[in-house]
């Protein structure tokens, strides 16, 4: 972290831009240009009007070597009932150095750890979710010669006013500088003994930099037991970092749960690092015992490696168990799980995309 403070003291390098919707260039000394009815200058445009139903609009188009260092992204939620997770119906990518594959396709709520397409307050240091959905990502992405940011919208109906601004710098970039990497999974109903693949079929050098985690819990009972696996240059059956149980990887302990009034309850929090931000309040009790409606409890936690990187140098997999346990012991589980990953790698591009189409990414 200490790297952070030491570019505050040290002689500056680079020069700062920002793009938004006046500004669509990052062009210097041409921000807020746009006239309003208060003058020129006077927050004239400060949102894309309209994204019309299946259009893909460029957010950024960067020339030259530099840093993206902060997005800020919000977006509203008045739409109908038939078209109601505009965070998953909205695609965000990203495209390092002219490659035709994005090295980053998620969906925009997921992207900023808000999973199910619900709003949520998210902070930890690299992502940052404020009232109301005010979506920050601060991770560091660097690239070489040109940066392209595309957001497709898959809903059904237009989506009016949304908001971005993204904040970079204009510098030289080593030619061995990673490029950071993002993907969105889903797995509609896990198999009995078969872990969930958060991340897989990577090849390169890198680091493993975070989890986040989306679990609908479709089976009763304590659903945490499941191990995170992380495969790494050529482990096969087993792996070189194992946690110790689901909660245990996202930093919490023994189910999240406290007791009060007699009933056992699952605790939110945030961290720098590591949270548990998000639970449907749909179910009451930590073990599942019953649903009080027809909607699945969901959870979504978050883990990023900022300090502890997982480096890898040939391959790695990340995956987690669905392993739970009742009064009659550990079980194999089987639930509706969602993940993005977060990483570093050599390559601009992501050759292992597979976006799920829209219904296939909607909650149950």
């Amino acid at each position: 972290m200490t790297d952070i403070f030491k570019s505050l003291y040290t002689s500056p390098i680079g020069e700062n831009r920002s793009i938004n919707y006046e500004n669509k260039t990052g062009e210097k000394g041409k921000g807020g240009m746009e006239k309003s009815p208060l003058g020129v200058g006077r927050k004239g445009s400060p949102c894309i009007p309209v994204v019309k139903s299946g259009e893909t609009v460029t957010l950024a188009d960067i020339c030259g070597s530099g840093v993206i260092e902060h997005i800020w992204v919000t977006v509203t939620d008045k739409v109908s009932e038939k078209n109601r997770y505009v965070l998953r119906d909205l695609v965000i990518r990203f495209y390092w150095d002219n490659a035709d594959l994005p090295a980053i396709e998620c969906p925009l709520g997921d992207f900023f750890c808000l999973g199910f397409g619900a709003s949520y307050c998210v902070n930890s240091l690299p992502v940052s979710v404020n009232p109301t959905r005010g979506m920050n990502c601060y991770f560091s992405m660097p690239f070489k010669n040109r940066a392209v940011i595309t957001l497709e919208n898959q809903c059904d109906e237009d989506i009016h006013a949304f908001f971005y601004q993204v904040d970079y710098c204009l510098k030289p970039v080593d030619n061995d500088t990673l490029y950071f990497h993002a993907q969105w999974r889903r797995q509609k109903i896990t198999q009995k003994g078969s872990d969930y693949a958060i991340l897989d079929n990577i090849h390169g050098k890198g680091h493993y930099i975070g989890t986040f985690l989306g679990l609908a819990t479709l089976e009763r009972y304590w659903y945490g037991e499941g191990e995170v696996k992380i495969y790494i240059d050529g482990d096969k059956e087993f792996p070189t970092v194992c946690g110790t149980g689901t909660e245990d990887y996202f930093g919490g302990a023994w189910s999240f749960a406290t007791q009060k009034d007699g009933k056992t309850i699952e605790n939110n929090y945030c961290g720098p690092f590591l949270g548990y931000p998000y639970y449907s309040t749909e179910d009451t009790g930590i073990h599942n015992d019953y649903h009080t409606s027809d909607k699945v409890p969901e959870r979504a936690f978050y883990r990023f490696h900022l300090t502890d990187p997982i480096r890898f140098y040939k391959d790695i997999r990340v995956t987690v168990q669905q392993i739970g346990v009742y009064y009659g012991g550990l079980f194999e589980r089987q639930d509706d799980v969602c993940s993005t990953a977060y990483w570093y790698q050599d390559k601009a591009y992501n050759e292992t995309s597979t976006l799920p189409s829209r219904y296939d990414r909607w909650p149950r």
